[in-house]
C-alpha cells in the first residue's frame, strides 16, 4: 500500500465574499502523478499552495508525513538576485563532483542546452540579479530538480520552456520517482506525465483517474449521463474527445479510458474542421495571393536570421511555426506583418514580400497591448464592432462572444483595469477576432490562458476561414489548431515538417548529439550476460501470468467506471469505488514495470 505524503481533511479557503475552496479533502500518496487544472480564478495556485504549508487554509487541517523532503516551484522565485548560477543551483559542489553527476548533466543539459549554459553571458558564473523572469524561473526549476524530494509541487513549470525544453521535462519528470502535482494549461504535457487530474471548479475539486485525455473522456461521459451540465459545454468536451481519438497517434503514453465506449461516445461528432469548406470560403475572401516570399532575407539588427527564403502562405493555410529561442519565428512574423501595413512598401533586407490585395491581417503579439482601463468590457469590444461574421452563416454579438471566452454577464461590466493577465489576454484575442480579420498571426497565444478558454478559443478557430500563423509552445495548441509545420532550426532556412512536432524534436536530437563527442566504447567485461535458455523460458511463463492478470485488470476498471457513471450523484459510493481503482491501477503499474524486466529477460 503507498505511503500517504500530504493530507487535505476538510479544508475551506475564502477570498472576500468568494470561497475559493469549499470542504476540500484529497489526498497525495506515494508515486501520485496529480495534474491540477481549471478556470483562473478558480483556485488551483490556492490549493497547491495550501498543500504545500505555503499559506494557511481558513478551516481544515493539512496534514504532512513525518520528514517529507518537499519542492515547490511558486510562479514567483526566492533565488537570491546577488548570487551566481552556480551558487544557487549547484551550491559548494567542486567541478569535478557536479560534473561527475549524471542528474545534474542531464538538467543543465535539458533546461540550458549544454554544462557551459550557452545562452548566459558568463556560463554558471552569471549574476541573477540582471537576468529576465523566464531565465530566473529556469534556474528555479533546476535547483529543484537537482535536489532529491518525496514530493514534487509545480505550478506552470512549462511557462518560458520552449518545445524541446517541455519535451524533457516530461521524460524527466516521468523517470523521477517523486510524487507530483503540477498546475499546468499545458495539455500534451498533463498527457504524458500526470495519472490523475484534480479539476477545480468553484469551490469543489473533482477527481480523475489518467492524463488530460482520460479527464476529458471521463468527464464527458459525467455530464452526459449526470446531465450536470448545459448542451453546449458538454458538446465541446465531446468534439474535443473526437479530436483525441482520431488525431496524431499515440498521444498519450498509457491511454487508460475505454476505447470501446469513447467511440460509441463521440460516433456522431464530425472532425473539428471542414477543410475543403473551409479552403473554398477562403479562397473567396483571400483570392489566389496571400503572401509570397522571394529571396527573402530577415535581419534582427545586423544580423540575418533568415536568407534566401522563398515560400509561400496561400489562402486556407494553418502553419504552426516552431524553432530554436533567436531562429526568427518573431521577426519573421514582423516582416510579413510590416509589408502588409504599408501594402509592400516597407520590404525586408533583401528579398521580396508580394502581400495580396484582399489581405486583412490581425497579429497577436506576446505583449498584450495597451486597453483604456477605465472602459468595461464589453465596450472594449463594441469598439471594435458589435457583430461578427463566423462564416457559413454564424454570427454573433459581442456579448455572446464575450460569454464565448469566459467573460460573463456580470463580468462584460468590470473595468479593464481590474482584470487579470489572462483575462486581459482574452480580451486582446476576441478584440482582435471581432475585427474580421483574414490572416491572423498569433505569436504565443496561450500565454496566461487556461484549458477551458483555450478550447473555446479552438473551437472558434476551428470554423475560421482564412489563412493562420501559430508560434506557439504549446504542442497540443500546435497540432489541433494547424495542418502544416514548418521549422526555423537555427541554420537560416525554413524547413516544412511532414510529421510535424515529433519530426522537429527528432532534428534537433541529431543537432545535439551530433555536437556531442562519441560516448567510449563499453569495456568488454561491462556487456550484459546473456541468460540462459531456462531463464528465458520462466520469463515468458510469468509474462504470459502478467498478460492475464492485467487484462483482468482491465476488465474490473470497466466494471467500476461503468458503477461510477451509475452512481454519480453518490459521492461516498464514489468515492469508495474510486478507491478500489487506485488500488487497481497501483497493481497495474507494479505489473507493467515488472513486464518490461522481463521482456528484456526474455
Amino acid at each position: 500500500m503507498a505511503t500517504n505524503l500530504v493530507n487535505l481533511e476538510a479544508v475551506d479557503k475564502v477570498y472576500g465574499t468568494r470561497a475559493l475552496l469549499d470542504g476540500i479533502s484529497l489526498g497525495v500518496n506515494e508515486g501520485d502523478r496529480i495534474g491540477v487544472v481549471g478556470r483562473n480564478g478558480d483556485g488551483k495556485t490556492t490549493l497547491i499552495r495550501i498543500l504545500a504549508r505555503l499559506e494557511e487554509a481558513d478551516k481544515g487541517r493539512v496534514t504532512h508525513a513525518g520528514h517529507l523532503h518537499l519542492g515547490v516551484l511558486t510562479q514567483h522565485d526566492s533565488l537570491d538576485p546577488a548570487a551566481t548560477i552556480r551558487h544557487e543551483v549547484i551550491g559548494d559542489l567542486a567541478d569535478h563532483e557536479w560534473a561527475g553527476s549524471a542528474k545534474i548533466r542531464d538538467v543543465l543539459t535539458g533546461l540550458f542546452g549544454g554544462l557551459d549554459l550557452p545562452g548566459f553571458p558568463q556560463g554558471l558564473d552569471t549574476v541573477i540579479g540582471p537576468l529576465s523572469g523566464g531565465e530566473r524561473r529556469r534556474i528555479a526549476l533546476a535547483k529543484l530538480l537537482i535536489a532529491e524530494q518525496d514530493l514534487i509541487v509545480l505550478d506552470e513549470p512549462t511557462n518560458h520552456l520552449d518545445v524541446e525544453g517541455i519535451s524533457w521535462l516530461a521524460a524527466h519528470l516521468r523517470a523521477r520517482r517523486s510524487a507530483l502535482v503540477c498546475v499546468t494549461h499545458d495539455r500534451w504535457f498533463l498527457d504524458q506525465v500526470c495519472t490523475r487530474m484534480w479539476d477545480v471548479q468553484r469551490g469543489t475539486v473533482h477527481e480523475y483517474e489518467g492524463g488530460y485525455s482520460d479527464y476529458v473522456f471521463a468527464r464527458a461521459e459525467r455530464e452526459r449521463i449526470a446531465a450536470t451540465e448545459e448542451a453546449k459545454r458538454q458538446n465541446l468536451m465531446r468534439k474535443e474527445l473526437a479530436w483525441l481519438r482520431r488525431g496524431a497517434p499515440a498521444r498519450t503514453s498509457k491511454p487508460r479510458f475505454r476505447i470501446e465506449a469513447a467511440n460509441e461516445l463521440i460516433a456522431d461528432v464530425p472532425p473539428p474542421r471542414d477543410t475543403a469548406e473551409l479552403m473554398k470560403f477562403a479562397n473567396s475572401r483571400l483570392g489566389k495571393t496571400v503572401f509570397d516570399l522571394e529571396d527573402v532575407t530577415v535581419q534582427a539588427g545586423s544580423k540575418a536570421l533568415i536568407q534566401h527564403l522563398t515560400w509561400q502562405l496561400g489562402p486556407g493555410d494553418r502553419v504552426g511555426l516552431v524553432g530554436v529561442n533567436g531562429a526568427g519565428k518573431t521577426s519573421l512574423l514582423r516582416a510579413l506583418a510590416e509589408a502588409a501595413r504599408t501594402e509592400g512598401e516597407r520590404q525586408p533586407a533583401a528579398g521580396r514580400i508580394v502581400v495580396g490585395k484582399t489581405v486583412k491581417l490581425a497579429y497577436l503579439s506576446q505583449e498584450v497591448g495597451e486597453l483604456d482601463p477605465k472602459k468595461r468590457v464589453l465596450e472594449a469590444v463594441q469598439q471594435v464592432r458589435d457583430r461578427v461574421d463566423l462564416g457559413k452563416g454564424r454570427e454573433m454579438t459581442a456579448g455572446q462572444l464575450c460569454e464565448k471566452f469566459g467573460f460573463s454577464k456580470e463580468k462584460q461590466w468590470t473595468p479593464v483595469g481590474d482584470l487579470s493577465g489572462g483575462e486581459r489576454r482574452r480580451l486582446q484575442i476576441l478584440r482582435l477576432l471581432m475585427d474580421e480579420p483574414n490572416v491572423l498571426f498569433l505569436d504565443e497565444p496561450t500565454n496566461d490562458l487556461d484549458i477551458e478558454t483555450l478550447t473555446q478559443l479552438e473551437d472558434l478557430l476551428d470554423g475560421w476561414p482564412g489563412s493562420m500563423v501559430v508560434i506557439s509552445h504549446d504542442r497540443y495548441f500546435v497540432e489541433r489548431t494547424t495542418d502544416k509545420v514548418y521549422a526555423l532550426l537555427g541554420d537560416k532556412a525554413l524547413r516544412m515538417l511532414p510529421r510535424g512536432l515529433d519530426e522537429y524534436l527528432e532534428r534537433r536530437q541529431r543537432v545535439i548529439e551530433a555536437a556531442v563527442p562519441a560516448a567510449a566504447p563499453a569495456a568488454p567485461e561491462a556487456a550484459a550476460k546473456q541468460k540462459s535458455a531456462g531463464d528465458a523460458r520462466a520469463a515468458k511463463k510469468e509474462l504470459q501470468k502478467i498478460e492475464r492478470r492485467l487484462d483482468r485488470i482491465s476488465e474490473q476498471e470497466t466494471k467500476l467506471h461503468a458503477r461510477i457513471a451509475e452512481q454519480a450523484t453518490d459521492f461516498e459510493a464514489v468515492a469508495k469505488l474510486d478507491a478500489e481503482l487506485r488500488e487497481l491501477a497501483g497493481e497495474r503499474d507494479e505489473l507493467e514495470m515488472r513486464w518490461l524486466e522481463l521482456a528484456e529477460d526474455a
